[in-house]
């Protein structure tokens, strides 16, 4: 019990001391266009139907596919000291190269080219 206490206790202190750090110690240099709100780039104080770009989306879809690489990855370490080590690098190369073949193909097609 009394090793809960003390880990509680220093969490909440580290908690509060960078709560505190990130309140005081930044310089508020505030001006119009930081003050400004920007959401996605586009002006929300215009209307919310103005056509805007579809590579947008492509380019969000693209980065979280590959972004979801890292976290179906992540295991890999522990996986070869538990299972066979050949099988876990032969389906994680597997795995790798199709993600690699699909970059190729979107690469290829234009599909990372934010400007047209």
């Amino acid at each position: 019990m009394y090793n809960i206490s003390i880990i509680l206790l220093s969490i909440s202190a580290i908690t509060i001391a960078l709560v505190f750090a990130a309140h005081f110690l930044p310089s508020r240099n505030l001006d119009l266009e930081k003050a400004s709100p920007y959401e996605c780039g586009f002006d929300p104080l215009n209307s919310a139907r103005v056509p805007f770009s579809f590579r947008f989306f492509l380019v969000a879809i693209l980065f979280l596919l590959f972004d979801l690489e890292i976290a179906l990855l992540f295991p890999l370490p522990q996986a070869l000291f538990i299972y066979n080590p050949s099988s876990v690098l032969l389906f994680s190369s597997l795995f790798l190269i199709i993600l690699l073949i699909g970059l190729i193909f979107e690469w290829t097609q234009g599909g990372l080219d934010w400007a047209e």
